[in-house]
């Protein structure tokens, strides 16, 4: 059923925007919310060293990335600590053992309207920028950048503040 759903098949890229009456920001790119950059954590990363960060830097949700760029999952303060009450982690553990591996991406090239879709089902996506990268023998890959997190509320606050009524 989700092949023949509207949403879903432009959340993953599928289809490209088919709402009729779209709002004024549907088409506005994502780059444009003026995200700030965001906080990143290593796998390495021990919980309780995750928590003194996250409330530390004010944040509630990191990206957790490896050395090679790859992106492993996001890290949530509240899950986080959760785990490590229920005792499920320790506090020395890493924080690859809390982390949500299922995340939707988004580019800055990709409008508000793909991103509002995405965040009727999730709490948060992951701002990527795609770069080619060469390596000394001349060979190209795609890298992914974390670019920022963003959230509903981010959304709405961009809505809100640019309200072209």
């Amino acid at each position: 059923s989700k092949f023949v759903n509207d949403k879903w098949m432009i959340k993953n890229g599928f289809l490209s925007d088919v709402q009729e009456h779209k709002p004024w920001w549907w088409n506005i790119k994502v780059q444009k919310l003026n995200l700030s950059a965001p906080l990143i954590l290593l796998p390495e990363v021990s919980c309780q060293k995750a928590i003194e960060i996250l409330q530390e830097k004010g944040y509630d949700q990191a990206p957790v990335v490896a050395e090679s760029g790859l992106i492993l999952g996001m890290v949530t303060l509240s899950n986080t600590l959760s785990s490590v009450l229920a005792g499920n982690v320790e506090f020395s553990d890493p924080v690859t053992k809390v982390i949500y591996d299922q995340f939707s991406k988004i580019g800055l090239e990709d409008s508000l309207g793909k991103l509002s879709c995405i965040l009727e089902n999730d709490h948060f996506a992951i701002v990527v920028h795609e770069q080619m990268q060469f390596s000394g023998n001349g060979s190209s890959f795609m890298k992914q950048t974390v670019f920022g997190v963003v959230t509903a509320m981010d959304l709405l606050t961009f809505v809100s503040r640019n309200d072209k009524k």
